[in-house]
């Protein structure tokens, strides 16, 4: 933890608590992490059984465990498991990812499966609407644009809407229309406006409106701008010179209880975005709005969205030959063939020739002309005529004693289906920073997303979240105070290559595409879809690498924590990013089901020993700011996150060891939340718009709880409140306060500082604890709040300071 990033009463308390933690974990069995990675060692073994193979697809299915035991030895299996976690009357009810054959070895195992609730078929149909509102969108620019080719007398500019409101004192414009040429130029549309009925045109000034683009398709100009009277009338003049005139209407106010003021602008996603669409909307943002936002890449590439070229060849174990180039697949491995072919002729010796990118095996063969060279001489010929171009290998470990078929030529692929727009090379990795002023000067906000791959509607989140904040500045005001008081950094994809794979390969992908698997083990072509590490896994705090719970050593599990901790660039950005001392709110957003939790998120087994638990204080400010937050989501349709859905990682779903929620509170002091939008990680688009709109809300409320913070000088109040004890004698003593505040106490007359007792919770998800002391014990104690305002002025560290609260343990016969 750094130290010098928390405020100092939760610096007394991090190490307090980090001792505490120490010696439990000593206490309990110790749990030894290999260095390396073998793809099944000891209790992992069954991790190399749940392997996914090439050409499988996955479903979404239900598994049904008896009590949280049997939770913790499913997680300990390594399997996907979505996030959802229910009780119900048959036992708890959790989501899996799974192909045929994990399917098959669940089974085996002997858990119990469920419904299937989504399957390839639906990840088909997710694509074809997403291409569908593409292809429509592209088609309605080309119907326009072919009209105003067809006809002289029709404008090449059209004036969709022209809106006039109200937003406290200010006056504004919005207006929205579509150019011909919108496609393919870039270039900005100006309104010229008059000054009400029966003025000039101009006479009220002008205003410049942008392209909206979404997913690489041109939608309409848009744009919004303060003005000194209402308008009656606008035109437009097109950049050939044809024109367009509406009449400006008048906005309807909504409802007075709104969050937002009239005219707020949202709704600005029309479909799902790969991570390339979603770093080009940043990229527009920034270059619209130069004075309150600009685009930072992050200090580490990716690995990429890449691959060697492989084949395998052979139908059995021991009969298989695996061939992987050298080279890229997109830089000459995918042009690469292997022969294998019988020589028709008897004594004859294995020969390998290379013509080109052409190898050809010639089979040995005994007196009868039969081919007996085994998978273990092909790959070793293969070797020492083609090594420079491939390496060759028996299939998953196996001596190879197998006599390899002929085959014929067959090509080795990398299998990546990306269209070239697609980088190939190591990925940089942007985010949107976002204020008036960012210089490290404001408090804070992180919010990132795509942490796993498949989850393609929190990205979506973060866009609106940032079209939001930038599109309203000039006409809201509470916007404008949030872009003055604030800091904001928005990574969209925090794992591009993944994410790419998930939309054009593997649409259940979870993990990065790096490959750790050792020689020998699941390297080949076959096993393509059961590499990656787990980004969410991967962290510095309470990790599987410390003995926690949750993630996996084997390679191919969709919870492989990796080699060792910030092992992998996505993980090392957010560590970056992270590690600015401005910081002091986060939210990581995931996919799905409807959880809205903070740390701990870890714990480990047996025992069930959790990782520390936030003080009474933060605990109460972590669910007052969620309160707020959910409050804002639920606003949109009426949807709630459900209470038993709210908390901590550890006690709502499961233990997930290495996340990022834990290291971001526990090392750098930050409030660190994480949504699980929704109930599906690609649902239909309509319900993914909504589930967009929806958080986006709580995303923007966080932003109000960190400017709420930020602009907090008021002092908490606290009170003793005493009761009679069960025990003669003794008397029961509460503290009650204003605000979530730390209390700090003794009972012994002396001065209360950060050093005294901290006030704490009575158990977990209970409200604070209750403290039997003797009757007439002199109790004296002072609160600090989360924005570390304390109580009566008081300087707990100054001996000349004596404003803190006194009191007794005596009940009053009133």
């Amino acid at each position: 933890m750094h130290p010098s990033r928390l405020p100092q009463w939760r610096r007394h308390l991090a190490a307090a608590t980090a001792a505490a933690t120490a010696v439990v974990l000593l206490a309990g069995p110790a749990t030894a992490v290999p260095t390396d990675v073998p793809d099944s060692t000891g209790d992992n073994a069954v991790h190399s059984v749940l392997e996914r193979f090439a050409g499988e697809r996955a479903s979404v299915v239900e598994v049904v465990v008896a009590d949280r035991d049997e939770l913790d030895g499913l997680v300990a299996t390594g399997v996907d498991l979505d996030h959802h976690v229910s009780q119900t009357a048959a036992g708890i009810v959790v989501h899996a990812v799974v192909t045929p054959n994990e399917l098959d070895v669940l089974r085996t195992l002997g858990y119990e499966i469920g419904a299937t609730l989504h399957d390839a078929a639906d990840t088909d149909a997710r694509i074809a609407e997403r291409e569908a509102i593409i292809a429509a969108n592209e088609a309605a620019n080309e119907a326009f644009t072919a009209r105003v080719e067809q006809s002289s007398s029709t404008s090449d500019v059209k004036i969709i809407r022209a809106d006039y409101y109200t937003s406290g004192t200010s006056q504004v414009l919005s207006v929205e229309a579509k150019w011909a040429q919108g496609q393919t130029v870039g270039t900005s549309l100006t309104v010229t406006r008059d000054s009400g009925p029966g003025t000039e045109l101009g006479s009220g000034g002008s205003q410049t409106i942008s392209r909206f683009v979404d997913a690489g398709v041109y939608l309409y100009h848009r744009g919004a701008a303060t003005v000194g009277a209402r308008p009656d009338r606008i035109q437009i003049v097109s950049p050939t010179g044809d024109v367009a005139q509406v009449q400006v209407k008048e906005w309807l106010p909504i409802s007075d209880d709104a969050p937002e003021g009239p005219g707020y602008q949202k709704d600005f996603v029309t479909s799902y975005l790969t991570p390339t669409e979603l770093y080009a909307r940043i990229k527009a943002l920034a270059d619209e709005f130069p004075h309150l936002a600009e685009v930072v890449e992050l200090p580490y590439k990716t690995n990429g969205y890449r691959r060697k070229a492989q084949v395998v060849l052979g139908t059995a174990t021991t009969n298989r030959v695996a061939v992987d180039s050298h080279a890229w697949g997109h830089e000459g491995g995918n042009d690469l063939t292997v022969e294998v072919v019988d020589p028709g002729a008897a004594d004859r010796s294995i020969e390998v020739t290379v013509a080109g990118p052409a190898i050809r095996v010639s089979l040995g063969t005994d007196g009868a002309g039969t081919p007996t060279s085994t998978a273990a001489q092909v790959a070793a010929a293969i070797n020492a005529n083609a090594g420079d171009l491939v390496k060759a290998y028996t299939y998953r470990g196996s001596v190879g004693d197998g006599v390899v078929a002929p085959a014929a030529p067959t090509p080795l692929s990398d299998n990546l289906s990306a269209p070239e727009s697609v980088s190939r090379d190591p990925h940089p990795v942007y985010a949107l920073r976002i204020g008036k002023y960012r210089d490290g000067s404001r408090t804070g906000v992180l919010a990132y997303a795509q942490e796993h791959a498949r989850e393609w509607v929190p990205p979506l989140v973060t866009i609106e979240t940032a079209e939001r904040l930038l599109r309203n500045h000039q006409t809201d005001e509470k916007t404008r105070q949030l872009l003055r008081s604030l800091d904001i950094w928005i990574a969209p994809s925090i794992n591009p290559d993944g994410g790419h794979y998930s939309f054009y390969d593997f649409a259940s992908q979870r993990r990065n595409m790096t490959n750790h698997c050792a020689d020998g083990g699941t390297t080949d072509a076959l096993a393509r879809n059961s590499w990656g590490v787990d980004n969410n896994r991967n962290y510095t705090e309470y990790s599987l690498f410390d003995g926690y719970s949750g993630a996996s050593t084997s390679c191919t599990s969709d919870v492989f924590a990796g080699p060792g901790e910030l092992s992998e660039p996505e993980n090392r950005n957010l560590d970056w990013l992270a590690n600015r001392a401005n910081i002091k709110f986060s939210m990581n957003l995931h996919s799905s089901g409807n959880y809205f939790m903070w740390s701990p998120g870890s714990y480990a087994t047996p025992g069930r020993t959790s990782a520390p638990r936030p003080t009474l204080a933060e605990e109460s400010f972590f669910w007052g700011a969620s309160s707020r937050i959910l409050t804002s989501i639920k606003r949109h349709r009426n949807l709630a996150v459900t209470p038993a859905r709210t908390g901590p990682i550890s006690d709502v779903l499961y233990s997930a060891a290495g996340n990022s929620g834990d290291m971001l509170w526990y090392k750098y002091g930050i409030y660190a939340w994480n949504f699980e939008v929704g109930t599906s990680f690609q649902p239909t688009w309509t319900e993914a718009h909504e589930q967009t709109m929806e958080y986006s809300n709580g995303l923007v409320e966080l932003m109000k709880v960190a400017r709420d913070y930020d602009k907090d000088l008021k002092r908490p109040t606290s009170s003793l409140v005493t009761a009679p004890s069960a025990t003669t004698g003794m008397v029961d003593i509460r503290f009650e306060v204003s605000e979530p505040a730390a209390v700090f106490y003794t009972l012994d007359d002396s001065k209360p500082t950060f050093e005294s007792t901290l006030y704490a919770s009575a158990g977990v998800r209970e409200g604070a604890e209750t403290l039997t002391v003797p009757y007439g014990t002199k109790i004296s104690w002072f609160s600090v709040d989360s924005a570390g305002n304390i109580e009566r002025a008081y300087r707990p560290d100054d001996i000349d300071s004596k404003t803190w609260n006194r009191g007794f343990a005596i009940i009053s016969d009133s």
